[in-house]
């Protein structure tokens, strides 16, 4: 796609979202994918004056709170152990407190000797504990409710083969406790939101017409192509000037009301929801998945005996990654951005992730 093919309709949407709007409006996008190409294409800036458009907690690497992230790379500096996960996590940085060889991320705790391995998929895990009878596989479980039901996949396969040298550092995340959180800080101002249309696609809309009815805030459902993105702001901005709360689909050629059924029981089978520490949010209510007693065995915290990181509280950093997560600053706001912190050596995870705020703005706005 090149800027050609999409700028007379971009355009078209543009014009159409200033004819509609009487007055300015605080929107927020909460999926990573959404942000990337909104730097990207530039979309944020064909807003009518007075709109803005917000960052959102969109990346669950970026969420994954420190306390986790030292954890793991505790386990992994283990020699009995292998601990997994995907590519993104092994350059996010722990609390700079754990005494570890290799530094503060699992790239340097791999470099320093080290069994990390990069997955694709949570079920390449259960292959290495088959080959491994003697060590212990230890996957690093991160991700929305989009990646959760491969990760709901792994344990229950991993129950059903009696695996002893399996289990699960468990990062899972929920979208709508954050988004709630979001609307209950004042000094955000979050008006409507886009919610990520892949997390719908498992989920469902019940969750987000409960938070709706609750908040009083029209959501939109939507993609992640610019043309999709421009749709349901114009989508959003109909619904704030005629002062409907409501849940709108506009990716209904992939969201279903009901998500996808077989998806969702295989997560309640496994999952059950817990209150989870998000870095830069401080303990979101509900906010994480957590394993229900049943799968209590794959618990690579209880297995190891190590602390919960819901009851470690994040370390002060100079790193304004958590303005950024809240919606309270862009990456350009950070004296760092570009400079001390960059993609090849960053200061926190928004530019670790391919689908960070800061990551996005390093690679497309920097100059």
């Amino acid at each position: 796609m090149s800027v050609a093919d999409i700028a007379p309709t971009v355009a078209s949407l543009a014009a159409e979202l200033t004819a509609i709007s009487t007055r300015p409006w605080t929107l927020m996008e909460v999926c990573g994918g959404q942000t990337h190409a909104i730097v990207r294409w530039g979309l944020d800036q064909l807003l009518p004056p007075g709109m803005t458009l917000i960052h959102g907690p969109g990346c669950p690497v970026c969420v994954t709170p420190a306390a986790t992230i030292d954890a793991a790379l505790a386990l992994a500096a283990r020699p009995d152990v292998i601990l997994c996960s995907y590519g993104d996590m092994l350059r996010v940085p722990g609390s700079g407190t754990a005494a570890i060889d290799g530094g503060d991320d699992l790239l340097g705790v791999r470099a320093a000797g080290g069994d990390v391995r990069l997955l694709t998929s949570p079920l390449q895990a259960l292959a290495l504990a088959r080959e491994h009878p003697e060590r212990q596989v230890v996957f690093l479980a991160v991700g929305f409710e989009t990646t959760a039901p491969a990760t709901a996949l792994l344990a229950r396969q991993a129950l059903a083969l009696g695996l002893s040298n399996l289990s699960l550092l468990m990062a899972h995340v929920r979208v709508v406790p954050a988004m709630e959180a979001i609307l209950a800080d004042p000094a955000v101002g979050v008006q409507g939101f886009l919610a990520a249309g892949h997390v719908c696609a498992v989920t469902g809309l019940a969750e987000l017409e409960e938070l709706v009815a609750r908040r009083r805030v029209p959501v939109v459902v939507s993609g992640f192509a610019p043309l999709e993105i421009m749709a349901a702001l114009v989508a959003c901005v109909r619904r704030l000037e005629a002062g409907e709360a409501v849940v709108a689909n506009a990716y209904g050629h992939v969201v279903r009301e009901n998500g996808n059924p077989e998806a969702r029981a295989l997560l309640a089978e496994v999952f059950e929801p817990v209150d989870r520490p998000w870095r830069g949010f401080g303990t979101v209510a509900g906010g994480g998945l957590g394993l229900r007693p049943t799968y209590h065995q794959l618990d690579a915290c209880r297995r190891f005996d190590l602390p919960d990181p819901a009851a470690t509280p994040e370390p002060a950093t100079a790193c304004i990654a958590a303005a950024v997560l809240q919606g309270r600053a862009t990456p350009a706001d950070c004296p760092a951005f570009g400079t001390r912190c960059t993609p090849e050596s960053p200061l926190g995870a928004p530019m670790v992730s391919s689908e960070g705020a800061c990551a996005a703005w390093y690679r497309y706005r920097r100059r």
